[in-house]
């Protein structure tokens, strides 16, 4: 499976459309995997070059019909090409591994085919059951030995692999599960955007302690208010009824009001579902909620909610003692009290987690964003597939500079975000590359103008300049390679590597210039090793804009594009939208770690609201007696929240390590990354706290002010 061109485009009556759900496949690739087809014969459909299998989609797409079979298609990628239909399959579901609409033939693949030392396919292998896939991937290293040591001793000075190896290099092939790949690759270049099982987890995880928090207050709200249905326990009692009818029909009471909790959610869920599918990114229906097993897995959780949260109140509101209740001296007991007490530690102490991890999060986006990368980011107008320009290149260019609103201009393959083109090649400071010297880097083509385009900043040496007809054999390198090469002045040094892989051929360069380390990948990444060679790259097209300006700009280039790449869509983006894009599964994390966050505190809230009511009630007459004795409002306030103020302080000093260890493992992830300051710990307190002294003080502020008199009737 080949995709490394990612988009082609295709002709539909007199202009192209660009198409991004595009790979190329050889003619075994419909051995392994099935799909279901609606015409044509899959298992031959890619044997011949110019061929191509689609989707219903795209054949209604283009032909207005399912029935296309034998039609033709024609790509203008590099050039124009024609390719015969020869199966028409149902579309790929949104999350299938696969996610294309044309597969056409890997024949027309140009690529230099025979070399071990490039990897840009995805390989698929369809083990026989019963496979020891260990045992399998051992024979990789036999391979390894036969194939790409014999092309590597060609060209470097090594005698086995593991020479190579010990010179701190890595050429190793594994397996992985396809259903893994998805959330549990940690390969670059994967067909679509890995997620990360470890934020699946954690959410899921999340999501269970808010449901155990929504538990939590059930129960405790039910035992504080015991005191209202002990009188019917009581009479029940006497009247013969057996403690496990009683503890049945509580149990039956709760999860009876789970069951219609789940109803209203449902409703909820639906009303919702577009705005989940915006923050997530994802295509969901919601009518995968009723696919089995999801479907058997909701309907049960109602069921277990609501024993799980009535379980507690059922066994402590049967047990009370007829005679006692009857007498009235019924109390809440030290145990229950205790026991509610934990809860609510509990809660807060998950909350404050969530407080905690949502502000990391939050501050590791800002750093991300206003961290110099040592190039700018801003203004810069990017115009893609300018490949299609063909000829006109240059004038297109040249037309558009002549706006006072562009101030540099340059075309390459090769922007500093990462998903553009990248090309790695092993360099070495001999003219024999052995293992030691050879060094693997980032070669990118530029023009003279790129550096100034992207605001780099060449600490040594100069930039290329097309006066200097050398300059076809320069490069120019950034710090981290320059260190690595060991010289404290490059300028003037050479550097070699490999110009014909077949013959071994080396081609030198000569270092001219020294760039600013800048950051070409995630801040995930530490800066790797990267060198620029002048040349000519034509399929990006990169404008520093006047901000201004930058509307007028875009109108301008459209109109050029039209008459110069007439029938083939006009593409632009900003630079920054593009490093905005490389963030976008941290941006929806904290979005998500926001809404949790905000639900689990709500939550614990409520339950914190009841708490402090039922309080305020049970003490009613002890309010009265201290105002009459000149009590003021803010010493009963203050008598109230003590208790729970105390449980909220002993739940941060439970939470704030757990969440100290959760983050900091979370920010090891990044390369670059803010560090983890105790005023965050000290925020997500103060937090905390003001929640909870608001939440209780709405309920003691109400009983403080009540007329003392009235109170003491009540008695």
């Amino acid at each position: 499976m080949y995709n490394s061109n990612g988009a082609k485009l295709i002709r539909k009556g007199n202009n192209f459309i660009n198409e991004n759900r595009v790979f190329h496949a050889d003619s075994t690739f419909f051995n392994v995997f099935s799909f279901k087809t609606i015409e044509g014969d899959i298992k031959t459909a890619l044997n011949d070059p110019n061929t191509v299998v689609i989707t219903e989609s795209a054949a209604n797409k283009y032909f207005g019909t399912t029935n296309a079979l034998g039609k033709i298609i024609e790509t203008n990628d590099d050039k124009s090409t024609l390719y015969k239909v020869t199966a028409v399959i149902m579309d790929m579901p949104t999350n299938s591994h696969f996610n294309a609409d044309l597969i056409f033939s890997m024949d027309n693949v140009n690529y230099e085919w025979g070399s071990y030392l490039s990897h840009n396919f995805h390989t698929y292998l369809l083990l026989r059951k019963g496979t020891d896939v260990k045992a399998f991937e051992k024979k990789f290293i036999q391979y390894t030995n036969t194939y790409v040591l014999a092309q590597a001793k060609a060209i470097m000075n090594i005698q086995s692999m593991d020479d190579f190896k010990k010179a701190g290099n890595k050429l190793d092939y594994s397996l992985i599960p396809l259903t893994d790949i998805h959330l549990r690759s940690d390969r670059s270049f994967e067909l679509s955007p890995s997620g990360n099982i470890q934020y699946v987890v954690i959410f899921s995880a999340v999501a269970l302690f808010i449901l155990v928090i929504a538990c939590i207050n059930f129960m405790n709200l039910t035992t504080a208010r015991s005191a209202g249905r002990a009188k019917e326990v009581g009479i029940r009692k006497v009247l013969g009824t057996d403690r496990r009818y009683l503890i049945g029909q509580f149990l039956c009471e709760s999860t009876l009001m789970a069951v219609f909790a789940f109803i209203v959610s449902l409703g909820i869920v639906y009303l919702i579902f577009p705005l989940f599918n915006t923050i997530s990114g994802k295509q969901m229906s919601f009518s995968y909620l009723f696919s089995f097993p999801i479907l058997l897995i909701i309907i049960i959780i109602p069921f277990i909610v609501g024993l799980l949260a009535g379980s507690y109140p059922a066994f402590y509101l049967s047990a009370f003692k007829p005679i006692q209740v009857l007498k009235g001296k019924l109390s809440i007991g030290a145990r229950s009290g205790g026991l509610r007490s934990v809860l609510v530690v509990f809660q807060f102490a998950t909350s404050i987690i969530l407080i905690i991890g949502t502000i990391v999060i939050y501050r590791q986006l800002n750093y991300i964003q206003n961290k110099k990368l040592g190039f700018s980011k801003d203004q810069v107008l990017v115009i893609d597939n300018t490949y299609a320009l063909a000829n006109n290149t240059t004038a297109f260019k040249n037309e558009l500079v002549k706006n006072s609103g562009v101030i540099n201009a340059s075309y390459s393959d090769y922007l500093p975000v990462s998903n553009s083109s990248r090309n790695d090649q092993t360099f070495s400071k001999e003219a024999v590359i052995d293992a030691k010297s050879g060094l693997n880097m980032q070669y990118w083509t530029v023009d003279d103008q790129y550096i100034p385009t992207m605001g780099m900043n060449v600490v040594k040496g100069r930039n290329f300049s097309s006066q200097h007809l050398t300059d076809s054999n320069a490069v120019i390198i950034n710090e981290t390679t320059a260190k690595i090469l060991g010289y404290e002045d490059p300028i003037g040094k050479l550097i070699y590597t490999i110009d014909d892989i077949s013959t071994g051929r080396m081609i030198s360069f000569t270092i001219i210039g020294v760039v600013q380390n800048f950051n070409f990948e995630s801040l995930k990444e530490s800066i790797g090793p990267l060198c620029m060679r002048f040349g000519k790259s034509t399929g990006l097209a990169s404008f520093k804009v006047k901000a201004d300006k930058a509307s007028n700009i875009i109108n301008q280039a459209e109109g050029f594009w039209k008459t110069m790449a007439p029938g083939i869509p006009f593409h632009y983006r900003f630079l920054d939208e593009s490093f905005d894009e490389m963030y976008r599964a941290e941006q929806r994390i904290g979005k998500i770690a926001l809404i949790f966050s905000s639900l689990a505190i709500f939550i614990a809230c409520l339950g914190l609201f009841g708490l402090a009511a039922y309080i305020a009630e049970q003490r009613t007459k002890e309010i009265g007696i201290r105002k009459v004795l000149g009590a003021s409002v803010t010493s009963i306030v203050s008598l109230l929240s003590k208790d729970f103020i105390k449980l909220v302080s002993i739940a941060f000093l439970i939470a704030a390590p757990l969440a100290g260890w959760f983050m900091y493992n979370w920010l090891q992830d990044f390369a670059y990354r803010t560090p983890l300051s105790w005023w965050i710990f000290l925020v997500a307190a103060i937090i905390a706290l003001l929640i909870a002294v608001l939440t209780i003080s709405m309920q003691s502020i109400k009983a403080a002010l009540v007329n003392p008199v009235k109170n003491l009737r009540t008695e």
